[in-house]
């Protein structure tokens, strides 16, 4: 009979050297990961000097391109007044756009008890009006995507630095042993691409693992996951690796981010055992596959990552990003773009809310929504809007903070945050803040310098906290 097994790896001198000290090397690497410390992190939220966590866990559903607030949750009714007039200051800077005042496509009327202005353009979010908080004075740097994206997903407009997961990794560790703290689900970021979810300078771990659809229904792929090899070869190259890592480590002494990669190589190990349950949607009744969109084509795949966001949050992850992919970004065809956009993503992200709420984690967990910025209330081209920083909005849920309610104010038309003014750096303040964790105090040092998130800046929001 033919032997079955697997056939040996080719190693030449200096890898056979190293598999024959695996022994010790699995040792240390064992050493560096115990079981206790895989859901630990930097920060110790019993120490007292943090405020009480409100959320365990974050979901940003990361509308890429820059949704127009003054078309979805920040009514001006002044646009329909004076529509077509011309903008009564002057633009900003750098704008290709035309000083001339567009009125919206879509009517806004009040939701809900507490009467929270919501468009027609977002009809299923608005039927859950009541469980929103929409800072409606956001604004931030950078006129293009690229400084935008970068703001928003790692609180710099032009420097490399740890993204808000990565943070949220690194000082709280993740909920569930076999499983990371920090997800990046749908398309790959264009602006900046794996810089906006990456881990810079704190240790490979806290990276997001990225996650994209195989095109099966009711699957999701973790590249090099499964499939390929067979699971003995996998293993055996994983345990390798970590020789490597181990023995590199006893050579060189203490190394972050040495220790980073063996820790980051233990997590996959791990994750090959207990992230297919999880990320097999499978298991899914009908009804629930339904109330996500699943079932239908225009909804099927943003629907999938929601869905899927929800089996992570009860497994224990701490950020879990969900993009949209850069669709938002209608310069012209406004009214067609924003509305695809919106039959895409607002049954879904309706859902995901319901869903959490029936299963008891809504109230711990933080939904996030918004772009890189807004759009400007005066018209680009004949039909479109152009991008603007200045003033929009970021809408919120769960977690910790006030339902059915608005805060902050832009000017009139909509083009300037005025009232209450949040910075990007006051929101992710706000963000660490209802995960328990004092942004000032949040701080690695690197190249001889404390980094934190907000940099030198931010404050709580403490308007929307409840």
């Amino acid at each position: 009979m033919p032997d079955s097994s697997p056939p040996p790896l080719q190693l030449g001198r200096r890898s056979l050297l190293a598999q024959a000290g695996f022994a010790m090397g699995s040792l240390a690497v064992s050493a560096l990961t115990p079981i206790g410390a895989r859901a630990t992190g930097a920060i110790d939220l019993n120490s007292g000097s943090h405020p009480k966590a409100r959320a365990k866990r974050v979901i940003f559903l990361f509308m890429h391109g820059g949704p127009s607030h003054v078309d979805t949750f920040d009514y001006k009714p002044r646009l329909a007044i004076d529509d077509g007039k011309p903008l009564p200051f002057d633009l900003p800077p750098n704008l290709d756009a035309v000083p001339k005042l567009m009125k919206g496509p879509w009517e806004f009327a009040r939701r809900g008890q507490s009467g929270l202005w919501v468009s027609e353009l977002l009809p299923h979010m608005a039927t859950l009006a009541d469980s929103l908080c929409v800072i409606r004075s956001m604004h931030t740097r950078g006129q293009s995507h690229g400084q935008a994206v970068g703001m928003i997903n790692t609180g710099s407009d032009n420097l490399v630095r740890p993204s808000v997961g990565a943070w949220l990794s690194y000082a709280l560790g993740s909920g569930h042993p076999d499983l990371p703290a920090h997800i990046a689900i749908g398309p790959a970021t264009a602006h900046g691409g794996p810089r906006n979810y990456g881990a810079a300078f704190l240790p490979a771990m806290h990276q997001a693992t990225a996650i994209g659809s195989n095109g099966k229904p009711g699957t999701a792929k973790i590249p090099h996951l499964t499939g390929g090899l067979d699971s003995d070869r996998v293993d055996r190259r994983i345990e390798m690796l970590a020789a490597l890592n181990a023995n590199h480590l006893s050579n060189s002494g203490p190394d972050r981010e040495i220790e980073g990669a063996i820790q980051a190589v233990d997590l996959a190990r791990r994750m090959r055992s207990a992230a297919p349950d999880v990320f097999n949607l499978d298991s899914e009744t009908q009804a629930t596959e339904q109330a996500y969109g699943i079932d239908e084509s225009a909804t099927r795949e943003f629907g999938r990552s929601c869905l899927l966001a929800r089996r992570l949050a009860e497994s224990g992850v701490r950020f879990i990003t969900v993009s949209s992919g850069q669709v938002w970004d209608q310069h012209s065809n406004l009214q067609k773009g924003h509305e695809k956009n919106a039959l895409a993503t607002d049954k879904p992200i309706a859902a995901l809310i319901t869903d959490l709420k029936q299963r008891g984690l809504w109230d711990d967990t933080l939904i996030v929504w918004g772009g890189e910025f807004g759009r400007t209330p005066v018209v680009q081209g004949s039909n479109g809007r152009d991008h603007n920083p200045q003033g929009f909005s970021v809408v919120l849920s769960g977690g910790g903070v006030r339902g059915g309610f608005a805060y902050g104010q832009t000017d009139e038309f909509g083009y300037y945050a005025r009232e209450n003014r949040v910075h990007m750096h006051d929101l992710h303040a706000t963000i660490l803040y209802l995960m328990g964790i004092d942004h000032k105090q949040l701080t690695y040092r690197y190249a001889g310098r404390d980094f934190r998130l907000t940099d030198v800046h931010g404050k709580v929001v403490d308007g929307i906290v409840t």
